[in-house]
Order: structure tokens, then C-alpha cells, then sequence
């Protein structure tokens, strides 16, 4: 199997703040792995949350795709991967889930089949997913929320955790008074303490909050899991319920954990955690980082098995630079074709810029200096 990466800058529409930190864009490592003729192809993203930036991504999808060499095909290598053979312990999450990407797409390419049916589901799926509107002024969120609900958004996240609870109120009011009848998911992203937030929940629960992600800081599980008890809304572990492990040491203990293939390890660490918080109370959250098309696809196979989706990650990009899961009608769909069944995405017809070089060898490619230089700002998990 041969083995190739490439590096490129993802830029969001507009800047995406969270409580410790602002979004403007973010590189990404592309993966493709080769064999017969076919290849299939996955995407890690640069995070200053979990260290990882571009060149550190490079160096150690270039050192996973080379354990691919000892394998005869994707399909052994994929069932290595599965079994936790694959790749060398130590690797980030995010390094298996885009290695894992790339074998699940090429697998379902040589089998003619959708990665889906790969996981034992025949029905495409699809789902109503969370589109984020990040810490803006009230009146801001009201002209995004309504855009969004018009857009047919039945779903929307409001971020939290300024200085100021107020704040965070009003724009919490205002998409409700603006989309009055979708779904509001609250993510402070670990900004208050157990104390603030057992005072604060209860009036974002007035203003017809569902649900409300990692209120607590992460590092003391414990107390996400107290606050839990008495919480007026649903609370949904995501900074505290990274793997497996995590999500078997809350389950039943909060009503959600939130799975990102990236945080994770990728499709089959998800699948695990499933079955780990099946019939305990917990139910199943699908996450995402900001990401291309071709890094939210894998997710969106599994869509149809949370009960929250918030795989909006593309939707923030000025330009998606793949295509074929949909989204903008607030609705993420798999796609038709098989393996992943994405697709690049023809070049805005304003670009003057000379075309991307051509992917180099992974070894070759991890030995140079990163393609571009990270810039100076802050990026986090969103």
C-alpha cells in the first residue's frame, strides 16, 4: 500500500469564539492510502487543545501509514486497526481516526459498498444536526438563529462561558426569541465551576435549553457526574469522557457523552463506547471539530445511532474543500457512493491561486519542514 499526505489551510467564514479560545482557521493533514488502484483518503486536524499541529500530525500519520506496509491489503490492515493491533501504542486519537478513515473508505471502494453497510447498517443515514453559533453579541446570535432556522436548522448550539453569565443569557434569549421552535444545545466548554453552574442551569432551563454540554471544567469527572443529578437540564459529558474508558466510568452517571472520532480514536472506538453506555441511561452524542467534509464523513455514518448529532464542522468553512454529506439544510446525510462516498469539491470560481502541489510520499513528506507555517492564533476543540 502506498501512502501519501497533504497539508491545507482551512479557513472559517468568520472567526468562531469559545470560552478559551477564537477559531480562524486551522490546517488540515490529508491522508491517502493506496492499493490496487483504488485509494481512500481521511483528514486530521491541527489542535492546539490536544498538541497537535501540523507538523507533529505529519510526522505521525507519516510513521502510521508506514506500519501499513507489513499488511498484504487495506482490508487486513482495517481488521488490525479494529482489533487495537493498529497503529503503534502511544498515537494521538485523531492519528487512528484519520488512518481508519482512509481504510474504511478504500475497503468500501474495493467492496463497492458505503462505509455504513461496512458497520452493519443498511439504511443510509441521516440526521438533523447542531449548527453552532459561537460567543457574539445578543443581537448577532438573533440574525444567525433566524438566518439558521429559515435555512431549516431544527437545531442549534449557543456557546457560553463569558466573564459575565449575563451574557451568555441574552444570547441564549435571543435565539430563542428568534428560532422559537428549535432545539437549544448550551456549550459553556468547561467554563464554570459545579457552584456557578448549579446556579445558572436552572434559568437556561426557563429559556427552553435541552440539553447542556461540559459546564464544569474537565479534569474532575466527579463533579460533572453530582451536577448531573440535580441538574435541571440533560448534562452531556465532552472534555471529561475522551475514550472508552471515560465514557464507562460516567455511564449512567450523566445523560450524554459527547463522541468525536477525533478525541475518540475514530468509528470502531465509537462504536465501543456505544455498547458500553447501552441501556445505562446515557445516551449518545455525535461531535466534531471544525473540519472538511472529509473529516466529518466518518461521523456521519454513524449518525443515525445518537441522539444528538452536532456534525456542523464544514458548515463553518469559507470554502469546504470536499463535498457529499450535505448539511445545509440542516440535515447531514451519508454519501450515496461507496466508501466514504465524498468527493473534492470543484474550486470557487473566484480562485486565482496556482493549484496545490501534488501529495508526496509519507516518509518524504514528514522529513520537510510543515507546508505552511502555523499562524499566530488560537484554534481549540469546538
Amino acid at each position: 500500500m502506498n501512502v501519501t499526505l497533504r497539508v491545507v489551510r482551512l479557513r472559517l467564514a468568520e472567526p468562531l469564539r469559545i470560552s478559551r479560545s477564537v477559531t480562524t482557521e486551522r490546517n488540515a493533514v490529508w491522508i491517502t492510502v493506496e492499493h490496487g488502484g483504488a485509494r481512500g483518503h481521511g483528514e486530521a486536524v491541527t489542535s492546539v487543545y490536544y498538541g497537535l499541529g501540523t507538523d507533529t500530525l505529519c510526522r505521525l500519520l507519516a510513521g502510521a501509514g508506514g506500519e501499513l506496509g507489513r499488511f498484504a491489503d487495506p482490508e487486513s490492515a482495517l481488521a488490525a486497526l479494529r482489533d487495537g493491533e493498529l497503529p503503534a501504542p502511544g498515537i494521538p486519537p485523531a492519528v487512528t481516526a484519520a488512518v481508519e478513515s482512509a481504510l474504511l473508505d478504500l475497503v468500501g471502494k474495493r467492496a463497492g459498498q458505503p462505509v455504513h453497510r461496512l458497520l452493519g447498517t443498511r439504511e443510509r443515514p441521516a440526521a438533523a444536526t447542531a449548527r453552532t453559533i459561537g460567543i457574539v453579541p445578543a443581537d448577532r446570535a438573533r440574525t444567525q438563529a433566524r438566518c439558521l432556522a429559515a435555512s431549516g436548522f431544527t437545531v442549534i448550539k449557543v456557546k457560553a462561558g463569558t466573564a459575565d453569565p449575563e451574557d451568555d443569557l441574552a444570547r441564549v434569549r435571543a435565539v430563542r426569541d428568534a428560532a422559537p421552535s428549535a432545539a437549544l444545545l448550551l456549550d459553556p466548554n468547561g467554563a464554570w465551576t459545579p457552584d456557578l453552574a448549579a446556579r445558572l442551569l436552572p434559568r437556561f432551563a426557563e429559556l427552553g435549553v435541552a440539553a447542556v454540554e461540559q459546564p464544569t471544567a474537565p479534569g474532575d469527572p466527579e463533579a460533572l457526574a453530582r451536577l448531573a443529578e440535580r441538574s435541571p437540564l440533560p448534562v452531556i459529558a465532552d472534555e471529561d469522557a475522551v475514550g472508552p474508558a471515560d465514557a464507562e466510568r460516567l455511564a449512567g452517571r450523566v445523560q450524554g457523552v459527547n463522541v468525536k472520532l477525533a478525541k475518540c480514536g475514530g468509528v470502531y472506538a465509537a462504536l465501543r463506547i456505544e455498547e458500553l453506555i447501552a441501556g445505562s441511561g446515557t445516551r449518545l452524542m455525535l461531535g466534531c471539530l471544525t473540519a472538511s467534509t472529509l473529516g466529518i464523513a466518518p461521523a456521519v455514518h454513524l449518525a443515525d445511532r445518537a441522539h444528538w448529532v452536532d456534525l456542523d464542522g464544514h458548515l463553518l468553512l469559507a470554502h469546504d474543500p470536499w463535498t457529499g454529506i450535505g448539511g445545509t439544510d440542516g440535515t447531514v446525510r451519508a454519501g450515496t457512493g461507496a466508501g466514504l462516498g465524498v468527493r473534492p469539491a470543484p474550486p470557487r470560481p473566484e480562485r486565482t491561486a496556482p493549484a496545490p502541489p501534488a501529495a508526496e510520499p509519507a516518509a518524504q513528506r514528514a522529513a520537510q519542514p510543515a507546508a505552511q507555517k502555523e499562524r499566530h492564533h488560537r484554534e481549540d476543540v469546538d
